[in-house]
């Protein structure tokens, strides 16, 4: 899966989150419920980490050169947070699949 997770641009995010939900479904038809869950969380980061560099600039927040004070937020690119919406999207969808939650109850009813 990380070789599909990218987020630099909308449309690059766009064919990621495509090709990843894509992914979950395959392995929701298999019933390889630690694939799906993968495929979630790669959605669900690609959100994250967009959003990191929607607030900052190179998407870091700490200065390692001033013993880690958190940067100034709201100095990155706005294209990412088109880019975070478009995982967003894909990460809830795929959270709300009845398939995935049945697997994903059983899982924790059998390994807690």
């Amino acid at each position: 899966m990380g070789q599909y997770w990218r987020f630099k641009t909308p449309e690059i995010a766009k064919l990621s989150s495509d090709k990843i939900y894509e992914l979950f479904l395959a392995y929701l038809k298999t019933g390889d419920f630690v694939g799906a869950d993968m495929s979630r969380k790669y959605l669900q980061m690609g959100y994250t980490r967009a959003r990191r560099y929607t607030n900052y600039k190179g998407g870091k927040k700490y200065d390692a050169d001033k013993n880690h004070q958190q940067l100034e937020r709201g100095t990155g690119d706005a294209q990412k947070a088109i880019s975070a919406s478009i995982f967003y999207d894909k990460w809830k969808l795929a959270e709300a699949d009845e398939k995935y939650s049945r697997l994903k109850k059983q899982w924790k009813n059998e390994r807690g």
